[in-house]
Formats: structure tokens, sequence, C-alpha cells
């Protein structure tokens, strides 16, 4: 599956809320979203207008290996 090119840091928050994160913090531009099950976990997301390819790429990477899912697993899930 190709990343979406114009999918915004709100816009991943919202789907990352979908998936069980909460926030916990924000710091400028960038918000620390933060899982408890099935164990604990965090990730930075950058409030872009435009998240680019390449950290997009790494988030939904690490939102996979935490959730035990597959990439094709979780981008149907954060557009």
């Amino acid at each position: 599956m190709k990343l979406p090119r114009d999918l915004s840091g709100a816009e991943l928050i919202a789907a990352l809320r979908r998936l069980g994160y909460k926030q916990t913090r924000q710091t400028g531009s960038h918000v620390r979203m933060t899982v408890s099950l099935p164990r604990q976990a965090h990730l930075t997301v950058p409030l872009a207008r435009a998240i680019p390819p390449g950290t997009l790429a790494a988030l939904i990477k690490d939102v996979a290996a935490h959730l035990d899912a597959t990439i094709e697993d979780i981008l149907p899930k954060i557009r």
C-alpha cells in the first residue's frame, strides 16, 4: 500500500487515538502520544500540515511493531 502524501499531524493524532493512543504532552509543534497496552510505548508526532513520507513511514512502522501488526494492517486505519 502507498503512504498518503497529504496526511497532517492532526489527522494522524486522531487516527492514533482510534488505535488506543492518548496525548500525554505537547512541546512546541510536537505531540507525544502514549499507549499502555499491550505494553507502554511512546510516539512523537509533528504537527505539520503534511507529514513527510519518510517520517510518516517511520511512525507507522513503530505503531505496527508495537501493536504486533503489519504496516498494511495499520494503513487503512489511519486514512
